[in-house]
């Protein structure tokens, strides 16, 4: 199985569906990526798929956020 990511690379990570932050990955098995936050410090094992490799590619993946349609009966 091919991995995406290698122990020291930087990538990002969309917390919530609405935060990106930086992480660094430390250590890659069995799909599974262990990372530590950059800004912080501490933690956590996520799968690879939730890991983006530029900030451009986290954003792009966020939900885009739509306007409400006024009604012609709104002023």
């Amino acid at each position: 199985m091919t991995t995406k990511y290698n122990p020291g690379d930087r990538a990002y990570i969309v917390e919530s569906n609405l935060y990106l932050r930086e992480v660094e990955v430390i250590k890659v098995a069995g799909g599974f990526c262990t990372i530590r936050f950059v800004d912080r410090g501490g933690g956590i094992k996520v799968r690879e798929s939730r890991l983006y490799p530029s900030r451009e590619a986290a954003e792009a993946s966020l939900p885009k956020k739509e306007m409400p349609k006024k009604s012609h009966r709104e002023f």
